[in-house]
């Protein structure tokens, strides 16, 4: 794990759900956090709140919103991500949309996700994008490696088999506890690769 000071440890992270499939990777991520007493804030697109409801029930907002630090309007410019000068550990795009990829890697904020994002990359600070998408077009891939090239990480939204995941929860929760290690965060009972025996 990497060594955070103390100054990182206190400072919140930032959850972006935009319309992608995947609310439970967004959820379980959330989960995770505040099970470490990791302070997180969660904006979410409109269309990110729609596939919330589709696919976690029309609680599945009231049970993320239960788990964030602060709750923000994503069609807001004056909301606390919108400005450099707000002191954050990361920003995670979780899942995220080629359409905001695209948005991100044009400098184009059309909505708050988009302007933290923009923020981000340009203070130098990590954002972490989860992206979504089966086939990759062409756009898609030059837009992801933009994105690399500006600072971001791409981290596919692609869930494990080796540990046997019971069912879905299993594996969702599998994946937001890697993602969480890899921003350096030590997450306990998380399975760890020990070789083919």
């Amino acid at each position: 794990m990497g060594s955070m000071n103390s100054m990182q440890i206190d400072l919140p992270v930032l959850l972006a759900v935009t319309g992608a499939s995947g609310s439970i990777y967004a959820l379980k991520f959330l989960e995770i956090m505040a099970g470490i007493g990791q302070e997180v804030h969660l904006v979410v697109s409109e269309t990110g709140r729609q596939v919330c409801r589709l696919e976690l029930g029309p609680k599945g907002m009231e049970a993320m919103a239960g788990f964030a630090g602060r709750v923000y309007n994503c069609s807001r410019f004056d909301e606390m991500p919108a400005s450099g000068s707000s002191r954050w550990r990361a920003m995670v795009i979780l899942p995220c949309t080629m359409g905001t990829m695209g948005a991100i890697v044009n400098g184009i904020s059309m909505n708050l996700i988009h302007r933290a994002a923009d923020c981000f990359l340009k203070e130098n600070r990590q954002v972490v994008a989860a992206v979504r998408e089966t086939p990759l077009n062409r756009i898609h891939l030059k837009n992801m490696l933009a994105f690399s090239e500006a600072g971001g990480v791409v981290y596919p939204a692609m869930p494990s088999f080796y540990s046997h995941p019971a069912g879905l929860d299993e594996m969702a929760a599998f994946f937001a506890g890697r993602l969480a290690e890899f921003l350096g965060f030590r997450i306990e009972g998380l399975p760890v690769w020990q070789g083919n025996p």
